[in-house]
This record gives structure tokens, sequence and C-alpha cells, in this order.
């Protein structure tokens, strides 16, 4: 009886004592993270800040104003106070001669023989620009004039050259796509002209856009004034992984929201400032739109709302290339395309004159065409119109919420349409609608409809009625206003 009990005992015990190793196993690892955890987190960024400040400088820029002229602007023209006024103004040294105002911003040295980088918009419209200095270790602050290498206003990143007989101190790009949120950084720069100044934070946010196609900002939550503009943030191993951009406030001191040009993006610029003076993006030649969700049931062959569309292909590299308007761009030079601004920051940044595979989905199949890229600052602007036949039909039709009718010589003119454009005009909206709720209103022009040209009442009714018959649920028209073009997806549901 008792060694049966003492058995029992045994084999009861042998559980707990596993479980038991196993929380004191969980507890060492939990302790091992925190203390690792604790190793990553810096106690001091002093070293830091002390190895790397010499590379970062202040510029000050001034800007000879014209005169204004014309009437005293604080009174009425001919007013008995006007010369009153006038005199005073003149006296204050603000009267209608030229006056040189300045500016402050922040920079960083990329190479010992003075290259330096910063916002186009710090220097931009600048006369004369100064470069102060800081090198530390009790020496004192220099200050040296520069010239305007090249700028960039699409990422609105400036290359800056000063001349100097010795080596300047210089800081290197990291990799910014290797930032992570939460990943320590520190902002250097010079906050609402206070001179060198130092802060920390983490980065917040990735990949956000704020207003152009080239746009990729990190956000961070280190505090970024004025002054900042063009300064660098670091990650800490020292490297620039950012350029100090813009802040979000609503009284224009920093909130911890500030915004960084990634490092990945600006190197690419500064390396064709410093050969060129000049960037020289590829340009595919296309103008395109996001594939909305709405639209992938009218598009053959797409499960899901990705890739551009194409809504024109004026002459140039996709044209010779052989893209079609209406097809889907899913892949450029081996990687997948997202969306539109995908497409364009891939093109941008891809070589000028490299030929490339461009995948489009084209009637329910994948393409491969081979695109020879151009230079995009050499193209802007230049969009032909395209080669179309003249309309025949005059009659109006109401159908899909719209009252439609061929476009005419007579609507040409007074829409200032292309005198080649075929199509039909949207002369009404039911506002109940989707097509109202979608945006469509009279003076749109809709050029196609299921991926095929209109040029009268009764094709748009044969692209409904195909479009029905195949079981579709929506179809795709693609529709321009002031020339501009994009694809709608209307329902043909009742």
């Amino acid at each position: 009886m008792t060694t049966q009990a003492l058995s029992f005992t045994q084999r009861s015990s042998a559980p707990m004592i596993r479980g038991m190793w196993m929380a004191l196993l969980a507890l060492l690892l939990m302790l091992a993270q925190t203390l690792a955890a604790h190793a990553r987190m810096p106690e001091s960024f002093a070293d830091l800040a002390d190895k790397i400040s010499p590379a970062v400088v202040n510029i000050t820029t001034s800007t000879v104003v014209a005169a204004r002229g014309g009437p005293n602007p604080i009174v009425p023209e001919g007013s008995p106070f006007e010369d009153f006024f006038r005199e005073f103004r003149d006296r204050q040294g603000d009267g209608d001669r030229p006056r040189r105002t300045s500016a402050l911003g922040s920079g960083f040295v990329i190479s010992e023989d003075g290259y330096i980088v910063t916002n186009n918009h710090v220097i931009e419209s600048a006369d004369e620009i100064l470069i102060e200095f800081f090198p530390g270790d009790g020496q004192p602050v220099t200050e040296l004039p520069a010239e305007v290498v090249g700028t960039d206003p699409n990422t609105d990143i400036a290359l800056l050259k000063v001349s100097t007989d010795q080596p300047l101190k210089y800081v290197s790009f990291g990799d910014s796509d290797k930032m992570r949120v939460g990943d320590w950084v520190m902002a250097m720069g010079n906050p609402l002209g206070q001179g060198f100044s130092v802060s920390a934070g983490i980065v917040s946010a990735r990949n956000r856009a704020l207003r152009g196609s080239y746009d990729d900002y990190i956000q961070t939550d280190a505090a970024i004034n004025r002054g900042n503009s063009g300064g660098p943030l670091f990650n800490m191993d020292g490297d620039v992984i950012g350029v100090n951009t813009a802040i979000l406030s609503p009284n224009g001191g920093s909130i911890g929201i500030g915004f960084s040009m990634a490092s990945n993006v600006v190197t690419k610029v500064v390396d064709q400032l410093q050969k060129y003076g000049e960037t020289r993006r590829g340009w595919l030649g296309v103008r395109i739109q996001d594939v909305t969700p709405d639209m992938v049931e009218a598009i053959e062959g797409l499960d899901t709302a990705r890739g551009a569309m194409v809504t024109d292909v004026p002459d140039g590299p996709a044209k010779e290339g052989g893209v079609l308007q209406g097809d889907v761009i899913l892949n450029f030079d081996g990687a997948d395309v997202d969306d539109t601004r995908t497409l364009v920051r891939k093109v941008g940044n891809t070589e000028v004159g490299k030929t490339v595979r461009v995948v489009v989905l084209r009637d329910g199949q994948t393409e491969t065409l081979k695109v020879t890229l151009g230079r995009r600052e050499e193209a802007e602007g230049a969009v032909p119109a395209a080669q179309q036949a003249e309309p025949e039909e005059p009659a109006e039709v109401e159908m899909l919420g719209l009252t439609l009718a061929p476009v005419t010589d007579a609507m040409r003119e007074e829409l200032d349409l292309d005198a080649n454009m075929t199509g039909l005009v949207v002369m009404d909206v039911d506002e109940s609608t989707e097509a109202y709720e979608k945006g469509l209103r009279a003076g749109d022009v809709i050029t196609e409809a299921g991926q095929e040209k209109l040029e009268s009442v009764s094709d748009l009714q044969e692209r409904v009625d195909a479009a029905k018959d195949a079981g579709r649920k929506s179809l795709l028209l693609l529709v321009r206003r002031a020339g501009d073009p994009r694809f709608v997806a209307l329902s043909l549901e009742e």
C-alpha cells in the first residue's frame, strides 16, 4: 500500500517539475529579451552627436526683393493720407528701393571636397548662399560661400558645393529601406535660427506620400522645426537615412509629426545632380490611373485591384513598344506594379535608354512587351492627340443615368475639344444615379466603352448588350474632361 502510494506520488510530481522548469525557462527568456531591448536603447546620444556633428551645417541665404512700386498699398490711391504713409514707410527703410531678405536652413556634407545636400526650398531663388561649419573641439566656426550644383523640385533636394583647401568632415548615406517603425533616429540642424541643435525620436511610419509622384517620406517624432529643413536624419550607426523636409503642424511648431525624404530616393537624385547638374528620369510615355475595386469585375482576367490602368498612349516609348490604351500594367522591369505611384517611381528610377520588359493585361491575357525608356524631363507636357474618325449620329439617348449625344463640330468648339475627338458627350446626368456619384458631369466626353472606341450611340448600346450577354455586372468607360482621361466602371444591373 505504501509502495503503491509512493509510486503514484512520483508519477504525479514529474509533470509538475517539468512545468516548473518550463515556467523558469520562459521567465529567463523574457528576461533575456528585456535585457536585449535595453541594450539596443541608447543611454545617451552624446557619442554619436560628437562623431557626426562636424558634417552638419547651417545655411544662410539672401535674396534681393524688387521694389514694389505703385501706389501706397495701405491707403486708397488719391487719399489725403497717401503722402503721410509713404513718408512713414520711407523713414522705416521700406520705400520703393530693392530690399535684401535672408532665410535660414540646414544641410550636411557628403564628401571631403565640399559637396553639401539640402532642400531645394532652402536655397531656391537665393542670390547668395553662405555655409556655416561647426568643427567642434573648441575650434572656431567657419563660413564659406556655396554654389548651386543642381536642384530637383520634385523631391525638394538641392546639391551645393564649397571650395576649401582642407578636407571636410562628411557623413555617408544609409539604406532607408532597412529602417523599421520604432527604430531610433536622430535629427540635426538649425531650428528657428537658434544654431546647431540635436533632437531624437523614433521612426513613426514609412512610405508617406505628401505631394508628388516621387515622394517616399519617413515620418518621425524627432523634433523638427523651421530651420531644420535640409538637415539630416541619422540612424544609430551615424548614417543619413533621410533629409528633413516638412512638418505637419497647426501652429508652425513641432508637434511630433515630421517628414524626411528617404535616403534611397535622395541618393539617386544626388548622383544625377553631381554627374549632370540635373535629373534624368526614365519616361514610359503613358497616362495612367489606379485600378479601383469596382473596376475589377469589368476587366477580364483581373481578380484584385492592382496594377496601373493605361488611359492614354501618346507618341513615345510605350506606343513604340506596343502598349495600348486600356492595358493594365502588372509588372515593370521585373517588379510587380501595385498602383500608379509604384509605377511612376519605378519608371523614374530606371536609367534613360534602358530597354525593359513590361507585362500588361489585355483582353483577359497577359502579354510581355519590350519598351526602351525615354527621358521624362524632355517629354513632360507633350501629349499629342489621338487620331480618330468623325462621328455620325446626332441623336441623343438616355443610358446608364446619362443623357448622351455624339460629338459634333459645334460641341468641339464649345467644349474646346480636339478637332479629331470622337465619342459621346454627356449632356446631362441624373443626380440619383451611380454615374453622378462617381463624378460624371455634363461636358464630359466618353471615348471608350468596354475598352473599345465609341463613335456613335449605337456603339455604346452594343457594348452594353455584349457585356450583359457575357454575364458582366459593370461596364468600363473611358471618360475625358478638359483633355484628362480616366476610367469609370458603371453598374449594368437595373
